[in-house]
């Protein structure tokens, strides 16, 4: 897969199928439209192109209203590759952008450099300033110009929509297990390890500290996760907010990895959540805490063994 960082490269993307939009999560309602887009371009041997932006273009319209990212652009580009894209445009989100017509984005961005054969986007897609180009403009554009267009339903999981916003109040409750099945996929948090109190290290639970996020923290609670280490996936309990046992109540994101011993300090560590397997609670003793903490260990080793026998 080929990753560009604007129009560099036109070879990888001309002529081909393209789907545009922010695609944060790349979630099970993004997957369905990657689906018919791959199809698509691999049924008459074309490139499958996502076109995304970076910033969103919420953080220079409304800044106070920016929604905390579900991916990373990496991650995010990663994951489009994982469903068939073949080039990922990430395109600059600038003030001179957000001016253009959705006559002008389609006819300078969809037509002159993207040269596209057809569209795949899902139901609520709206371009150009002010949004006004909605998906009933788009398909005048389409039929005028001889371009496909395919339109994606939204996709409901046990009565559910799935939605960026919905899984991000999910992730925000707690509710891991929930909002797995609606990516997809783990649902990846990344941050920079620094140093701590080391209190779990004498406890015998080193921990990573991790900070400065680039994505959305889970709500409080203890968690089952994986992290890839020089190419070596270790099991990880997750351990997000206070510590009330030691009377420490600033919030945390403090990372055990099961059998890995190394140095991390400084490094982007990037952990994969699979499930929420308890609150954060204060206890009576250390060997209360301790009991509760190899209880943790045996639990997370078993949601990650039972996630490695299903595939």
């Amino acid at each position: 897969m080929t990753v560009l960082h604007g129009f560099e490269s036109p070879a990888c993307y001309r002529d081909g199928f393209v789907s545009i939009g922010n695609f944060d999560g790349v979630h099970y309602g993004h997957q369905t439209m990657l689906a018919a887009l791959v199809n698509r371009a691999r049924s008459q041997k074309v490139p499958a192109v996502a076109l995304t932006f970076d910033p969103h273009p919420v953080e220079l319209l409304r800044p106070d209203a920016i929604p905390p990212r579900l991916t990373t652009m990496a991650h995010r580009a990663e994951l489009l590759q994982q469903f068939g894209v073949d080039c990922v445009i990430v395109l600059p989100t600038t003030p001179r952008f957000l001016t253009m017509t959705a006559e002008d984005f389609f006819h300078t961005i969809v037509r002159t450099e993207l040269q596209a054969r057809g569209l795949v986007e899902g139901p609520n897609f709206f371009f150009g300033r002010n949004r006004a180009g909605s998906i009933t403009v788009l398909r005048g554009f389409c039929t005028a110009h001889q371009l496909t267009l395919d339109i994606i339903p939204p996709v409901i999981v046990d009565e559910q929509l799935v939605s960026s916003s919905v899984i991000r109040s999910l992730i925000e409750a707690g509710d891991l297990t929930e909002s797995v099945r609606l990516l997809g996929h783990p649902y990846r948090l990344s941050g920079i390890v620094e140093h701590g109190a080391e209190r779990g290290r004498t406890l015998g639970f080193p921990t990573a500290n991790l900070t400065d996020f680039a994505n959305l923290v889970p709500g409080n609670g203890v968690y089952a996760a994986t992290s890839t280490i020089e190419g070596k996936r270790f099991s990880a309990a997750v351990n997000i907010g206070p510590n009330p046992t030691f009377g420490e109540f600033a919030q945390k994101v403090e990372v055990h990895l099961l059998d890995f011993s190394g140095d991390l300090y400084g490094t982007i560590l990037d952990v994969d959540f699979l499930r929420r397997i308890r609150d954060v609670r204060p206890f009576a003793s250390r060997d209360d805490l301790l009991l509760q903490l190899r209880q943790d260990m045996v639990q997370v080793h078993s949601i990650v063994e039972g996630l490695n026998a299903t595939g």
